[in-house]
């Protein structure tokens, strides 16, 4: 499926913007297809409602954006409780990032990430890398809560898959706050099985 490295991919920053675009826009056609009876139902996040994942879906975006433009508040990337209309304000802050990453020179700025630690810059590829894995990984999250499929093409699976693989694993997984469960063992499956089976997913859940 990969004819090249994550690090090349890296270097291919207009492709990782297209990337994120289509895993985004994905997610909002996910999204639009919810009704007030979802918002509490149990998603693949443990713990987590789909009431909670949009609320933290919105304001990633809103925080990646900021950080597109150098700004580093970890206030802003403090979640707040939906809107009576969440439809409209999970699309809204889907078209913010995306038209903040489509400016021209953020492939060249440094994005303040306070929300992973506290005073640390990350160079505007690998920062939109994990912006985009993380919305390929979020719209299987929200499919499967409310019953829906979920397909990428091979180009967004494959460049997801070398992300994931290039994501630490070991006890930091373990502890409160981890982006990411533990690894999940997976002795066969498809392209995206594998990319959530790297990051915590199971493709059986709930089972």
């Amino acid at each position: 499926m990969n004819t090249r490295t994550y690090d090349e991919l890296l270097t291919d920053g207009p492709t990782l913007i297209s990337l994120d675009a289509r895993a985004v826009r994905t997610s909002i056609d996910l999204v639009s297809q919810l009704t007030p009876a979802d918002l509490d139902a149990p998603t693949p996040c443990a713990g987590w409602s789909l009431r909670d994942l949009l609320e933290h879906l919105i304001i990633q975006h809103y925080g990646f954006a900021a950080a597109s433009r150098g700004v580093d508040s970890l206030a802003l990337w403090k979640q707040s409780p939906l809107s009576p209309d969440p439809i409209a304000e999970y699309r809204a802050a889907a078209e913010h990032v995306l038209a903040a990453f489509a400016l021209d020179g953020v492939l060249e700025r440094d994005f303040p990430l306070p929300e992973i630690r506290d005073g640390i810059v990350i160079p505007a590829p690998f920062a939109i890398s994990f912006h985009f894995v993380d919305y390929v990984v979020h719209s299987w999250d929200v499919a499967r809560t409310l019953g829906l499929p979920v397909q990428f093409d091979d180009e967004v699976i494959g460049a997801a898959l070398l992300i994931a693989q290039a994501v630490p694993g070991g006890e930091t997984r373990t502890q409160a706050g981890a982006a990411f469960a533990p690894e999940v063992i997976l002795p066969d499956g498809s392209g995206l099985d594998q990319v959530l089976a790297l990051l915590g997913r199971s493709s059986n859940w709930p089972h």
